[in-house]
């Protein structure tokens, strides 16, 4: 079986962990690259009425975020901006769809991550300075803050009942962001694992 992390721009194949001992690691403190997954990047006045005019739910407020059917996400990233990450059928529609006025495409050539697991607040209380714990998980909450000196875009959340965080940042800073955070995974007793590892 090939992982994405073999064809991934952020991070090598050397660093996987046996299939055998994902399962483990990803409960303990698992880091999954996921930059390979369709997304797309709008903002502008126009641009709440051009997604609901395409069937896309709105997320009611900026920093907040709602999953999208048949899978995938949009995180509302201010008040007329929008990430939109999912299937690459409705990413590549959203992009080939003429845009309507005030509306305007924001390049999203990110790095992504998953990181999760029994240990995620022991990393974050090491590279990051907002503390999630206290978030509420219902309401969908969207940061944007640093993490070891990189500008990142997170989203907070359970998978398999772990406390998860999705992260993006700018593609130029992913190695420095997967090494710096696998370094200390590893150090923590969890390692990189292949996406399919949380669900």
């Amino acid at each position: 079986m090939t992982s994405p992390l073999a064809v991934s721009p952020v991070a090598d194949i050397a660093t996987l962990l046996p299939p055998a001992d994902q399962p483990a690691a990803a409960a303990r403190l698992g880091l999954a690259d996921v930059s390979l997954t369709a997304r797309h990047g709008c903002k502008g006045p126009g641009t709440v009425a051009w997604l609901q005019g395409l069937g896309l739910p709105i997320p009611p407020q900026p920093n907040s975020w709602l999953p999208l059917d048949g899978g995938g996400l949009i995180a509302r990233l201010g008040f007329t901006e929008f990430l939109i990450e999912g299937p690459d059928a409705l990413v590549a529609s959203l992009a080939a769809t003429p845009r309507g006025p005030g509306v305007y495409p924001v390049l999203r050539q990110d790095a992504a991550l998953i990181l999760g697991g029994a240990r995620l607040d022991a990393l974050l209380r090491q590279t990051c300075n907002v503390n999630f714990r206290p978030l509420d998980l219902a309401a969908r909450p969207v940061v944007l803050t640093s993490m070891v000196g990189v500008g990142v875009t997170v989203i907070p959340e359970l998978r398999n009942g772990q406390p998860a965080v999705r992260i993006w940042c700018d593609g130029t800073y992913g190695h420095y962001l997967w090494e710096t955070l696998l370094g200390i995974a590893t150090e923590l007793g969890g390692g990189a694992v292949a996406p399919h590892s949380f669900n």
